[in-house]
């Protein structure tokens, strides 16, 4: 049973200095470790991406933009309260939340808390552009799910966008494994050269390899780039703690997918030419899909994908072209050109896979959820085997000194042969 699996079983020990703290200086000059179903390893750079990738491959990757997720405010006392931004409550829509003027509510949490009493906190602020400052102000409204509070932020300039206020009065929510604060050079080096759609709190950092150079190479090579939004939550950085999977709730994270992508994805998978993902965001978007699809056919609309559903045996028997088809029928009686929606997916070992076949991703912590998904990809079914598959794979980058984590090294991995009733 996948919820029995047991998380200390992807483990392994991950030294500090294998965590680079800032990356590398042009960003595909990175280490590539590739890796195939029949078990072969090869060392390449990331630059080489298109010609790794085989003819009609799709690649699909994450558009969503990092906010200045940590706003500090500071007491008359002096105590600093730290407000991270999670999600926007109202309005609850990323894009109506960056353009409101004068107010809105975001879900938040807020470190040293116990000092905030009451009242509101205030914090001048003068963004680019603006000939004087103003004045931003936070005021807790009401506890949320698990440690979160309902910050209200008001600002006292009519002219002046939420999109502004965040960008003149926070910082970019790095990471905490990287030990260290946000530095200016964030503000590039965390963003991916496509970033676009305002709203994570934490990069896909898969796609910080991307360069323009790498993206002409992929246009000469005829390897079409479709673009999706998922925003990345903190949650990603959520530890498992129970024994077992299975108790480990998971975070959701909101995304967005056109028409037109849809549309391709439908054709890509009628004609079974593999389809790349970039990142364990666009991954868990795209797995989603015929999940979202077959909920449809049932006459579920909530529009969110739940922790198991992909597990459940009338899941699993829909067909993914049907499940696809679904989701596009209900944009077109909607009158929608894009679909927004919601997801808490577990991939882990056991998973039925229809999407994708080909992942770029980097390494990731050990006893992570992502793990499990990588393990799943490249077939997880001897997880608990004395050497897995995904144990192999680490291994190998770690005896050859790639680096590990956000700013780290990548690999390119293909997935476990696919089962014909994947369509």
């Amino acid at each position: 049973m996948v919820k029995e699996i047991k998380i200390e079983d992807f483990d392994y020990n991950l030294p500090d200095e294998r965590i680079p703290r800032h990356p590398l200086a042009q960003r595909d000059a990175c280490k590539l470790l590739l890796f195939r179903p029949d078990e072969v390893i090869a060392h390449r750079k990331f630059s080489e991406l298109p010609d790794l990738l085989p003819p009609g491959t799709m690649l699909v990757c994450n558009d969503t933009r990092v906010i200045n997720a940590r706003i500090s405010f500071f007491k008359s006392t002096g105590s600093r309260i730290e407000v991270f931004l999670l999600e926007p409550i109202d309005p609850s829509d990323y894009v109506l939340t960056f353009q409101t003027r004068g107010k809105c509510v975001w879900n938040c949490l807020v470190g040293n808390l116990k000092r905030w009493k009451a009242g509101s906190l205030t914090l001048e602020i003068k963004p680019e552009g603006f000939e004087k400052p103003f004045t931003l102000s936070a005021t807790r409204l009401h506890p949320t799910e698990g440690n979160g509070q309902a910050i209200e932020f008001t600002w006292d300039n009519p002219e002046a966008t939420f999109a502004t206020v965040v960008e003149a009065a926070g910082f970019i929510p790095i990471p905490p494994y990287l030990k260290r604060d946000s530095e200016e050079s964030d503000l590039s080096d965390y963003q991916t050269v496509y970033a676009d759609v305002k709203g994570s709190v934490a990069a896909p950092t898969a796609g910080l390899h991307f360069t323009p150079e790498v993206f002409a190479d992929l246009a000469a090579h005829a390897i079409p780039v479709g673009k999706l939004t998922l925003h990345v939550g903190a949650g990603t950085f959520q530890p498992v703690k129970a024994e077992h999977i299975g108790e480990h709730p998971m975070h959701t994270e909101t995304f967005s997918i056109s028409r037109r992508l849809l549309e391709d994805l439908i054709k890509h998978k009628e004609q079974r030419r593999p389809l790349a993902a970039v990142g364990t965001t666009s991954v868990r978007t795209l797995e989603s899909l015929p999940i979202l699809g077959a909920q449809l056919l049932r006459g579920d609309e909530s529009l969110h994908v739940d922790q198991w559903t992909g597990y459940t045996s009338e899941t699993i028997s829909c067909n993914t072209i049907e499940a696809l088809r679904a989701i596009l029928t209900h944009m077109e009686a909607n009158g929608l050109d894009s679909l927004t929606a919601s997801t808490a997916i577990m991939i882990a070992p056991g998973f039925k896979w229809r999407m994708v076949d080909i992942m770029v991703t980097n390494f990731h912590q050990p006893q992570s959820t992502l793990l499990l998904l990588v393990s799943s990809f490249i077939g997880g079914t001897d997880y608990d085997s004395s050497s897995p598959r995904w144990r192999r794979v680490y291994n190998e980058a770690m005896e050859n000194g790639y680096r590990f984590l956000s700013y780290g090294d990548a690999c390119l991995l293909f997935r476990a042969s696919a089962d014909p009733t994947d369509y």
